[in-house]
């Protein structure tokens, strides 16, 4: 028990990082431009750790097609999240066809969810590689917070559900912890490497679908590029150094 209160330990590290970017969304205004610059760089730094982190590690399977096909059907998933968040808001009385906010934050939350799945399982193996695991998250966090907490400032979101919505981002981080420490580590390894490739395919979806075509609904800059190839040079240093 001792060992797994200290992978939830780690594991709150990227979602303090995570509410930190939140919070600055909620002292300082975003402006468009900034707003869209933010989703840039959160973009670039998802991409990185599909890229990076989360196929490299799935391709490791003895069978590797089988994580690759779990990797297609994240975009399946990615639909069955969209269409549930429009049932939802279609169930509350809104009836617009703009998901963008919601998918952002579902998509934050999935990225979160594979790192706790990362940090528990690496924890697993080595303590030390858990701990490195969560602090390396930590600068990649920040501007995802930020980012999905000023789209959901500037989609009109009411305060006080912003401020619920960016601490319960902490939530899907502890349980794939849980999940990686108790379930994956015991599971067949194409498995626990399946997941890890499906929740790739899901970001890379979100990435595309939702963050760069709700960073373009509004005023852009032509730093945007820059922003997004910052972004996963930033995930690719931490990984290089950290990770």
């Amino acid at each position: 028990m001792t060992e797994f209160l200290l992978v939830l330990a780690f594991a709150a590290l990227p979602a303090v990082g995570n509410l930190l970017g939140g919070v600055t969304a909620e002292v300082f205004r975003a402006s468009d431009r900034t707003l869209s610059l933010a989703l840039h760089l959160a973009a670039g730094i998802v991409l990185a750790v599909v890229g990076l982190e989360l196929m490299p590690e799935a391709l490791q399977a003895g069978q590797p097609w089988i994580p690759i096909v779990a990797f297609a059907a994240g975009g399946l998933a990615f639909l069955g999240i969209a269409q549930g968040i429009r049932y939802v808001r279609a169930r509350s009385g809104n009836h617009g066809t703009n998901t963008g906010p919601s998918a952002i934050y579902a998509g934050v939350a999935l990225d979160l969810f594979s790192d706790g799945i990362m940090i528990g399982t690496g924890s697993v193996l080595n303590p030390a590689l858990g701990l490195l695991l969560a602090v390396g998250q930590v600068p990649a966090d920040f501007p995802e917070g930020f980012a999905a907490v000023a789209t959901l400032r500037s989609a009109g979101v009411a305060r006080r559900t912003r401020i619920l919505m960016s601490l319960s981002f902490a939530l899907p981080i502890l349980l794939g912890a849980t999940l990686g420490y108790f379930a994956l580590r015991n599971a067949p390894e194409v498995i626990t490497l399946s997941v890890l490739a499906l929740t790739g395919g899901v970001l890379t979806s979100v990435v595309v679908e939702e963050m760069i075509t709700e960073a373009h609904e509004t005023k852009t800059s032509r730093l945007e590029p820059i922003f997004l190839t910052a972004g996963f040079a930033l995930f690719a240093l931490i990984s290089a150094y950290l990770g």
